[in-house]
């Protein structure tokens, strides 16, 4: 299975930095450890054009995030202070969704991006640690090289996918399904196409009780050729931004359960990390390069099962 990742990917922030930007690398650290016994290969991607941004975002809003001409305000919406480094990252990180969705649809069936899952943004604004809308403009991307025209983006971040919802909406190419913390950011949650918000504290069995109702209904409306997962980290409990009380096991089982209606279904998946803010990095990485091992398994029994048929 391909996992793309670039240095870019953790951007030097200013100290004290409420971010937990390390993760990115000890996520790779981890990943390039045992990528042999997992059976990955790590590659880099290229960044993303103005061409696939200007799809989705704004064409001001993209050369504010160049030039560094964003407000101060909007850079307080973002969270990062503006930087060419910043910039270059932001076109990264939306590279390794598109490459790894491309992988998926051109023949591996899997592959995952180690960033990414950057729902907060939308059309001509950023929002929560995003700036360009990775999931959103790899769909676009694929729809534009005619690999596939329906895609379902299963969003199981804490957070509400709001951006993602805002630049979905009204179109039914593209269906956003979101499961997230009720109570959390962002205040205003404009309707995703099936939004499953969940109260504080909710736990494992709670928590999968709902993916297995719900995710098939998602399955069954989206009518996908494609899925897009963010398997997001902070559903872990004492997330410092998430409210919810999900396990490391509860997690593990949360993307199994994905993997395994992807691979029912016959559908190639795309899976970027999206958000992770535990006290402790290192909860983050683990529950992190578990998807990505549980990714990796999941691309192997897709192999194996297109060998059978062939």
């Amino acid at each position: 299975m391909k996992a793309f990742f670039c240095p870019t990917f953790e951007l030097p922030l200013p100290e004290g930095h409420a971010f937990p930007m390390a993760k990115y690398r000890r996520l790779y650290e981890r990943v390039r450890e045992h990528a042999e016994r997992w059976g990955v290969t790590l590659h880099e991607p290229v960044s993303a054009s103005d061409e696939a941004l200007r799809r989705v975002h704004c064409p001001d809003y993209i050369e504010r995030v160049r030039g560094g001409t964003l407000s101060p305000q909007e850079q307080r919406r973002i969270g990062f202070p503006w930087s060419d480094a910043m910039a270059k990252r932001a076109r990264r990180t939306v590279g390794g969704t598109i490459a790894a969705l491309d992988a998926a649809l051109r023949g591996d069936g899997v592959a995952v991006n180690l960033a990414g899952g950057t729902h907060h943004a939308a059309f001509d604004r950023g929002g929560g640690y995003c700036i360009f809308n990775d999931a959103v403009v790899a769909a676009r991307h694929v729809q534009a090289e005619g690999l596939a025209q329906r895609l379902l983006i299963v969003d199981l971040d804490v957070h509400h996918g709001n951006g993602t919802a805002e630049l979905v909406a009204g179109d039914d190419t593209l269906f956003a399904f979101s499961m997230h913390d009720a109570k959390n950011y962002p205040a205003i949650k404009p309707a995703s196409d099936l939004d499953v918000p969940l109260p504080p504290g909710t736990d494992d069995a709670r928590y999968l009780d709902l993916l297995a109702a719900h995710l098939p209904r998602a399955v069954d409306a989206a009518r996908p050729e494609a899925v897009i997962y963010l398997a997001g980290a902070d559903p872990f409990v004492g997330d410092r931004l998430g409210q919810l009380a999900l396990t490391k096991a509860g997690l593990a089982q949360r993307d199994r359960a994905v993997f395994e209606a992807c691979r029912r279904h016959g559908l190639p998946l795309s899976v970027a990390m999206a958000g992770g803010y535990a006290p402790d990095v290192d909860d983050i990485v683990d529950i992190h390069a578990e998807t990505v091992r549980l990714a990796a398994r999941a691309a192997c029994a897709a192999i194996a099962a297109c060998a059978a048929t062939s």
